[in-house]
């Protein structure tokens, strides 16, 4: 079929209508090949045409001159349980120059399952009415798969959301960048993101998106929480979604699990990039041995034509939590437990207590690299001064990722990109090009040192390893630290410093350094309640191991202000400490109250 012109009327329309069709089943796809050439061709739209419905639901559109070519059109029908029509719409605005013509339409797996004379096995479910067999983790997933709708029948509300109505018991964030946007009918930016919603296959439902034009930057993210869930016990329970990723710069769809209420939680699946204009369908399957909430995060691409789509999610098998938050994580958390009971104290909440005296000491003189408590208590939880991993230890330092895995530790961390400890001589023959041959402390392969093992996770990853909360250092506070990077896709090697959830830099190391051991120096100085992390980063393949040893924090703990007066080669800060006449002027704030450094001297 194609459009002639035959008059110059000003406003004119060529519609093409089909046939009335019943109901679609849920796998339902229409395709076509269409031709739009000249230079004033002009646009044209397929429309769906439901009955009951006033508004008529936009399935595909084409702009302008496609070139002298025939091109193919894909359309995800989906199920449409009521009678409907398409129509085929072509505008002219008075100046019509070329050809639009269209080819070859084509329905697939368009039917309702066919009924089956039996439905064994706990996999199956069989279907009231139509007597269609279908796999079962098709039940309850908002999808009509029966066509009489029985597979939908004494569902949990509460364990699904097809956006009509709200969020259901779905959250946003509140720690993300911004929110997710409930809509119908298309996306406001053209070719990007949903035409329609998933759950009718109409412009008239709802479903969520991420919206990408400004003020949105690269990487911004929104996050979506679920309710929290129940341990699974032994068996898993399952979560199924529906989502669109369409336009030239979509960016990342991710879905995370856990357990502590103030984490990030794991990685389950990820999405990225442009998946073409359709609706697809994802199933995950879940275990935890704790109490668990699922994250969903959609990260904004670098352009505006990177919107998201989520739609129909549902879980099956899962048990709501009767409780009302996840556990919080403590950020000082190093492996060591505090024992149950203190001795006999008067100390208030703001203060720590010693384990052997009961003594009361400041809370800012935990973990300050001085002991105060007489067992020296108040420095246990803390990461240690000088830390050569001899031990097999890690000297107070951990990995905050980790931490969350709890219960599934040992299934998801066997492939996760980690930090770890290793020695040259458990090195595999392929590794002893690209891993330290011996360790730094004994220049021995027995010698034990921390590596970011490469041969797992994927391009990009990235691996933390943190202290505890250190809550004061002193003016002249540095870390030092001996690293090695060789190999020919070794990633990078960063210094963060993370204080009340900002993150900075302090130092970075990016591809390969030799095959040596280099020392690194990183200055503090005064700061109070942060973290230090080591991030290694993965290159794009195994080829290449971030490893550190002979981490040292040198002269960080804070002033200790005596009651004796400075000598005449001493100058004595405004706080009453003594610093050497040779430290004034020097940029560097040696009394802590930057008296050392003030323009009147």
């Amino acid at each position: 079929m194609f459009i002639l012109k035959t008059r110059n009327s000003i406003s004119q329309i060529a519609r093409l209508r089909s046939p009335k069709f019943r109901q679609t089943g849920s796998n339902c796809t229409l395709s076509f090949w269409y031709y739009n050439y000249g230079e004033s061709v002009g646009a044209a739209e397929l429309q769906l045409l439901v009955d009951g419905l006033k508004q008529p639901t936009v399935l595909w559109r084409t702009y302008y001159s496609e070139g002298n070519q025939w091109l193919k059109a894909v359309i995800q029908l989906g199920r449409l349980p009521h009678p409907f029509q398409f129509s085929l719409d072509k505008i002219s605005l008075g100046v019509y120059e070329g050809v639009s013509a269209i080819d070859d339409i084509r329905f697939e797996n368009c039917a309702l399952p066919p009924p089956a004379l039996s439905c064994e096995g706990p996999n199956h479910f069989w279907c009231r009415d139509t007597k269609a067999c279908i796999d079962s983790l098709l039940v309850c997933d908002l999808v009509d798969d029966c066509g009489d709708g029985s597979d939908e029948e004494s569902c949990d509300p509460d364990l699904q959301c097809d956006f009509e109505n709200g969020l259901c018991n779905w959250e946003q964030d509140v720690e993300d960048d911004f929110d997710w946007i409930r809509i119908r009918g298309p996306t406001p930016t053209v070719n990007t993101g949903p035409l329609k919603d998933h759950t009718t296959g109409t412009a008239r439902g709802h479903y969520l998106y991420l919206e990408s034009s400004e003020p949105r930057q690269f990487r911004d993210k929104a996050v979506l929480l679920s309710p929290l869930f129940n341990p699974s016990g032994y068996g898993t329970c399952a979560f199924r979604f529906h989502y669109h990723m369409f336009g030239k710069e979509v960016y990342k769809l991710s879905v995370f699990q856990r357990t502590v209420s103030n984490a990030k939680g794991w990685l389950l699946w990820y999405k990225f990039g442009n998946q073409e204009n359709r609706w697809i369908r994802q199933t995950l399957f879940l275990s935890s041995s704790k109490p668990f909430q699922i994250l969903v995060k959609g990260i904004v691409g670098d352009g505006f034509t990177g919107d998201i789509g989520l739609d129909d999610v549902s879980f099956l098998g899962c048990t709501l939590y009767n409780g009302k938050n996840l556990p919080t994580i403590s950020t000082t958390t190093s492996g060591t437990s505090v024992p149950a009971t203190l001795p006999v104290n008067n100390c208030t909440e703001e203060e720590f207590v010693c384990r052997a005296s009961g003594h009361c000491i400041q809370m800012i003189q935990k973990c300050d690299f001085r002991p105060d408590c007489s067992d020296e208590s108040d420095e246990s939880a803390c990461v240690t001064e000088v830390c050569d991993f001899e031990d097999k230890e890690l000297c107070g330092w951990y990995q905050p990722a980790l931490e969350q895995m709890s219960g599934n530790y040992s299934i998801l961390t066997a492939k996760t990109f980690k930090w770890q400890l290793g020695r040259g001589a458990n090195l595999y023959p392929e590794e002893k090009q690209h891993c330290p041959l011996t360790d730094h402390t004994t220049c021995t392969e027995e010698g034990w040192y921390l590596f970011a093992d490469s041969s797992n996770g994927e391009f990009g990853d990235t691996a933390d390893i943190a202290t505890p909360v250190i809550s004061l250092t002193g003016p002249r506070c540095k870390i030092i630290f001996w690293n090695h990077m060789n190999g020919s896709t070794i990633g990078s090697l960063e210094v963060l410093y993370k204080s009340s959830n900002k993150i900075s830099k302090l130092w970075s190391q990016t591809g390969s350094q030799g095959p040596q051991w280099n020392r690194a120096e990183v200055f503090l100085g005064i700061r109070s309640n942060f973290q230090v992390i080591f991030r290694a980063k993965r290159g794009v393949s195994y080829m290449g191991d971030v490893a550190v040893d002979d981490i040292t924090f040198e002269d960080c703990s804070p002033l200790l202000i005596s009651d004796k007066p400075c000598t005449s080669e001493e100058f004595m800060c405004a706080n009453k400490y003594c610093i050497p006449k040779n430290n004034l002027c020097d940029f560097v704030n040696d009394c802590e109250d930057n008296s050392d450094e003030s323009p009147s001297i």
